[in-house]
């Protein structure tokens, strides 16, 4: 499992026969894209979390291994375990960065689930524990999200670092009025996907209400030192062919899991179909004035030792 509930970064596909169901498998190609997007926020994280002495690092819920191969690249010697709770998403990570030449340090890729206790991981690091364990949008969907945070915290060898990518600020694209529809379209998109999220988390196994953010998550976890870093996000306008491509796409793919719950108003679906639609004046490929800001947020813990 790999952002927050909202964006790319994440594995948010819905399951065909129920959109608050996740099926990672076919969320494959989009993982894959947000990995190579993603490359430069890895690189710049994986060197703040990265000592010279690290010797195990570990992505869980690698998804498509962008945070896997950035955590290899910023270590001397010794090896990343990149796992995930798919066989399909972890098959297409380890073909995606086999053609990537990475120095010094070997990705091995780990089968296991962030819903059951990680043993296969355990196992993997020869019982020492690792000195970097990373999760990004991947707790929040553990049923137990504290009980997650605790197993991923076992992991850590002494003086170990635990890092959470969860939370930020909602992506931001469209200007208030768009000339289609009412103003304000995207701000009931993010309410609406807001509303999904929570509907997905109640219908998770064993699902527990977690009132508490994610630094006191850490915190109860038995992990010190705890702080938060940010970081912005914001291409430069007007966007490039290619952002401005992402853009629409990554619309279109929250449209189109919102239709199917009836939590977007027939108005608003109505101007999204126009604003998606290659063919109609109102695409939103024509527009020069979309932005891409966002910022995501990342949270910190150590073990004892």
């Amino acid at each position: 499992m790999a952002h927050a509930h909202s964006h790319e970064h994440g594995h948010d596909h819905e399951h065909q026969d129920d959109p608050y169901v996740v099926d990672w498998e076919e969320a494959t190609p989009r993982l894959a894209v947000a990995a190579g997007a993603d490359a430069p926020w890895y690189a710049s994280v994986a060197a703040t979390l990265v000592t010279p002495a690290d010797r195990i690092t570990a992505d869980v819920g690698c998804g498509g291994a962008g945070m896997a191969a950035a955590l290899a690249a910023a270590m001397t010697e010794g090896r990343v375990l990149a796992v995930d709770g798919d066989s399909g998403v972890l098959e297409a990570a380890q073909e995606r960065l086999a053609a990537e030449a990475l120095a010094r340090v070997a990705i091995e890729f780990v089968l296991d689930d962030l819903g059951g206790d990680l043993s296969a991981v355990r196992a993997a690091t020869g019982g020492r524990g690792a000195d970097v364990v990373w999760a990004s949008a991947s707790v929040h969907h553990a049923g137990d999200q504290q009980r997650a945070v605790d197993t991923l915290a076992g992991l850590l060898a002494p003086g170990g670092r635990l890092a959470l990518a969860e939370g930020g600020l909602p992506l931001r694209c469209l200007p208030w009025e768009v000339g289609v529809g009412e103003p304000g379209l995207e701000i009931r998109l993010d309410a609406a996907q807001d509303m999904w999220f929570t509907r997905m988390r109640r219908q998770l196994p064993d699902a527990v209400p977690m009132p508490y953010g994610w630094p006191a998550a850490l915190r109860r976890a038995g992990l010190t030192g705890v702080r938060t870093a940010t970081w912005l996000f914001e291409a430069p306008t007007p966007l490039t062919p290619a952002d401005r491509t992402r853009v629409v796409a990554e619309f279109g793919h929250r449209v189109e899991r919102l239709k199917e719950t009836g939590l977007l108003a027939a108005d608003d679906v109505a101007a999204w179909t126009r604003l998606l639609d290659e063919g109609d004046p109102a695409w939103l490929g024509h527009r020069d004035d979309l932005q891409r800001l966002t910022a995501r947020s990342v949270h910190i813990g150590q073990s004892e030792g």
